[in-house]
């Protein structure tokens, strides 16, 4: 598969008609993989031809998700449309060497051929009216049409190569058409741009969707006809829906900036979506190195992979938790600000530590620090008249005397809890849960002591002075 006189280089070749969607964002990982492995180099190239759907917009947005995730370029990024005139020299050294010839065969007569193929129940395609042949005629050239170009085909034999996910594919010749490679502007096509960039570019290994299963005997035979290398290509099932249909919005097939914007981390998508069609044993969590240093193409599933946002959720769960509390709250403080909190009030570190063992999301983790750092509001009138009895109150006016000359520490308060608790023979829900309604406005927090620690003498004193 590779050798010391063949540097793996491998290409990321996305489409800027839209976000960086999840099978995208698979296929870079694979791709980036794939050359970490074994130390060669991913290249980012911008298939941005497509004049009307490409945007400014897009092309960020594919940026913004590649630098996400952490999937640097090597080389790149590339932009297609800054090659054009390598693409028309190319075409024009292949109608002089006779791999390509002008096609004056309009659209509505092209779509007879398909229509009369279709009605004598066979591959509906071009029938190489103006394909050039020993002894053949070709019809008069019209003045009023300009020529697309077509690749010449060859018409016998087959095309066939050891994909690195699906094995052996094979297609006979005689399935494949002559290609359009340029249009009648002269502006080339994807499929010819795709192996110009691919030959230009030194690529020797090719992971992509199997949606791309088609192009490749078309791209082999013209990057043959070029007298340029192939490289082994690899074509990656997609991803499903939990329902098993194919993924679309309603599923989560959204810009993985969303999933930014959801609070999940990039360590945690770039594990989950490792795993969406390949596999390491039975490991389900592992670092990017440990991807990097295991990844093996013959480890990539066949199988369509399916997504599952519980099993996405539980492993951005598992970084939550294993993160530096620093760092997580460094990423969690401006989901904060938009909610209205002051996050500098407190010891965010603290906070994040307390909070994070039962978050999902960064977005989880932002609603558990408003307690600590959002505006506080007192707790229901229910709440108070539930649980704010007479006796509760007299047990939390002796906690508040005596936490006045307590150290305030989690230990210290936790010891004062308990004092309380025998002196006025309550069990620790009859003093924690108006503890919790008198100094957070709610019921239901993490561990009280904790709680008291983090929020600070003085603004529980104060809140207790108002019961």
């Amino acid at each position: 598969m590779t050798s010391a006189s063949t540097p793996v280089r491998t290409r990321f070749a996305p489409s800027p008609t839209g976000f960086l969607h999840l099978g995208g964002a698979r296929t870079a990982l694979f791709s980036w993989a794939f050359a970490r492995h074994f130390g060669g180099t991913f290249i980012l190239r911008v298939e941005d031809t497509d004049l009307e759907r490409s945007t400014p917009e897009a092309v960020q947005a594919i940026l913004d998700g590649m630098n996400w995730l952490g999937l640097t370029p090597d080389e790149g990024p590339f932009y297609q449309m800054q090659h054009m005139e390598r693409y028309r020299a190319v075409v024009a050294g292949m109608l002089a060497a006779g791999t390509a010839y002008h096609c004056y065969s309009s659209n509505e007569e092209v779509e007879a051929m398909r229509d009369l193929a279709r009605s004598k129940g066979a591959k509906p395609r071009y029938d190489g009216t103006w394909r050039p042949e020993p002894g053949k005629s070709l019809p008069p050239v019209p003045t009023d049409r300009k020529p697309v170009v077509r690749f010449k085909s060859p018409q016998d034999g087959a095309t066939a190569w050891v994909d690195l996910v699906k094995g052996p594919i094979s297609f006979e010749n005689t399935e494949l058409d002559d290609l359009v490679i340029a249009r009648p502007d002269g502006t080339p096509t994807y499929n010819f741009c795709v192996v110009v960039d691919d030959w230009d570019m030194r690529i020797t290994h090719v992971l992509r969707g199997d949606d791309h299963v088609n192009n490749t005997p078309r791209q082999i035979t013209i990057l043959r006809a070029l007298g340029a290398p192939v490289p082994e290509y690899g074509h990656v099932p997609m991803i499903l829906g939990p329902d098993g249909e194919k993924l679309s919005k309603r599923h989560g097939a959204v810009s993985v900036m969303e999933y930014d914007r959801d609070g999940y981390l990039p360590e945690a998508m770039i594990n989950y979506l490792a795993r969406l069609g390949w596999s390491h044993g039975n490991d389900e969590l592992f670092s990017r190195a440990q991807l990097v240093d295991w990844f093996d193409p013959q480890h990539l599933s066949k199988s369509a992979a399916q997504w599952d946002p519980k099993k996405l959720n539980w492993v951005n769960a598992h970084y939550i938790k294993h993160s530096d509390d620093n760092a997580l709250a460094q990423a969690v403080a401006p989901r904060i600000t938009a909610r209205g909190g002051n996050p500098a009030q407190v010891n965010l570190s603290a906070v994040v530590k307390l909070l994070k063992d039962r978050a999902e999301t960064l977005e989880q983790l932002a609603d558990g620090a408003l307690l600590f750092c959002g505006p506080f509001t007192p707790a229901a009138d229910d709440l108070i008249a539930q649980h704010l009895t007479e006796p509760a109150r007299n047990a939390l006016r002796d906690f508040a005397t005596q936490a006045a000359q307590t150290p305030w520490t989690r230990e210290a308060l936790a010891a004062l809890i308990k004092i309380v608790l025998a002196t006025h023979t309550l069990k620790m829900p009859q003093l924690a849960i108006p503890l919790r309604v008198a100094v957070a406005g709610t019921a239901q927090t993490p561990a009280v002591d904790a709680v008291l620690e983090i929020l600070g003498k003085e603004t529980v004193l104060a809140r207790l002075a108002n019961i």
